[in-house]
């Protein structure tokens, strides 16, 4: 046990070293930001900063957003090998949960914290309805590559062609 004394504080190298291995390995495995950090009771934003002092960039940033997508856990493994350096992939329910479970300030705050994160990435691909797409153009800065999967509103979950999604990515990541 390494401890040391800050000010008043004694930190304990190791603990810090085992929460963030433990941050890396539930974003592995696919979890959000927003996910992990109330899984470990720590704030989104150091799981971010903290992922930013580690990244090793190289190429354009694609980030990727879509919803509802039925098949989730396939487009975010293929996300995962292909290095996508944000994702914000929910299906149907999620997305329903995700809007009732938090009080309205919650909601804007993640929001906002989540379009920030979306505006740090070169390129976006959204992946949604027509409607859902103009406003991702709209909120982002950047560069928005839409892929319509159906028209507004969308009430179910929809399932997408993973290969394309990766042939989009490596089309994008060429132009860099």
């Amino acid at each position: 046990m390494k401890l040391y004394r800050i000010g008043d504080k004694l930190l304990d190298r190791d603990k810090i070293i085992k929460v963030i291995d433990e941050i890396i390995d539930l974003r592995l495995k696919g979890l959000s930001q927003q996910e992990v950090a109330k899984k470990l009771g720590i704030d989104r934003t150091f799981i971010s900063r903290m992922e930013g002092i580690g990244e090793v960039h190289r190429g354009k940033k694609i980030g990727v957003i879509g919803f509802p997508i039925g098949n989730k856990q396939d487009l975010l493994k293929m996300l995962r090998e292909e290095g996508i350096d944000f994702n914000l992939i929910m299906n149907d329910e999620e997305r329903i949960k995700f809007t009732k479970e938090k009080s309205g300030l919650e909601f804007l705050n993640i929001v906002m914290e989540l379009v920030e994160e979306a505006r740090s990435c070169d390129t976006v691909i959204v992946m949604g309805s027509n409607y859902r797409i103009k406003v991702c153009e709209a909120l982002l800065a950047q560069e928005v590559v839409g892929v319509e999967i159906g028209v507004t509103p969308i009430q179910e979950d929809i399932i997408v062609d993973v290969e394309r999604i990766r042939k989009l990515i490596r089309l994008l990541r060429q132009n860099t």
